[in-house]
């Protein structure tokens, strides 16, 4: 027997993409656990609330050392949303979902079929690949006309964020490019975010609690003193965060 759908509502179905910080751990997983324990300890709340990915691409564990690695990032309260570059065969009850590299999505309506209409059934059978949906342009910039508070979180991956003012102990700006902060800088900046190892961090004044470009961070108190306080331009070399004052 054949059933019909009468219901005229339609089922939205939403695909949307989320910021999330990726940890990638090394080799051995305990002196890592101590190197993550160090940064969140010099930065509060720094994996409070946030969802993260584990990327253990080319780690050599096995199942039962990525099961005890997620059981350790739990008792630190990080939250794993899901794990990236694992073999199926590490996966299973209780663990996380495995992931891909994050891609941009469109919003999906899934319409309700029309009674005895050849063209509706045809309609629900094309490749969703024949109708592209609406792209808005893609801002390159985003600038903020005032102080960026602190719990306040400025999340722009598509490029470079300007602040006109300053950033507060406990606030964040994160950022696809680079950052530029006319005040002071005292909470996180996060420059690069989406692997951009070109972006800059740039501010009048340096009192941050933790800057990064494309995942290399640094606390600010392990840089020369002679840099607090001053205007401050910072830079990825490799796998090392540079930093001069500006003149």
């Amino acid at each position: 027997m054949t059933k019909v759908l009468t219901d005229a509502r339609s089922i939205r179905i939403k695909g949307r993409s989320f910021l999330a910080l990726v940890l990638s751990p090394d080799l051995p997983i305990d002196d890592w656990l101590v190197r993550l324990d160090d940064l969140a300890s010099r930065s509060a709340g720094f994996f409070l609330d946030r969802p993260v990915v584990l990327d253990v691409t080319g780690l050599a564990i096995d199942k039962a050392q990525l099961k005890t690695l997620f059981e350790n990032l739990a008792e630190r309260n990080v939250r794993i949303m899901g794990i990236e570059g694992a073999r199926p065969s590490m996966l299973g009850a209780g663990m996380p979902p495995a992931m891909k590299g994050g891609k941009p999505a469109a919003d999906i309506e899934v319409k309700e079929r029309e009674k005895g209409t050849e063209e509706a059934e045809a309609a629900s059978e094309e490749p969703a690949t024949t109708e592209l949906p609406h792209t808005r342009p893609v801002t390159q910039s985003l600038v903020i006309n005032e102080p960026v508070r602190s719990g306040q979180s400025i999340i722009f991956p598509e490029g470079d964020v300007t602040v006109v003012g300053s950033v507060a102990s406990g606030a964040e700006v994160i950022a696809g490019g680079s950052i530029h902060v006319y005040g002071a800088l005292r909470g996180r900046a996060m420059a690069g975010s989406v692997g951009n190892s070109a972006s800059r961090i740039f501010c009048r004044k340096l009192e941050a609690e933790l800057v990064a470009i494309d995942g290399i961070y640094k606390m600010v108190e392990d840089m020369s003193p002679a840099l607090r306080g001053q205007p401050v331009q910072l830079w990825l070399d490799g796998d090392s965060i540079m930093a001069s004052t500006i003149i």
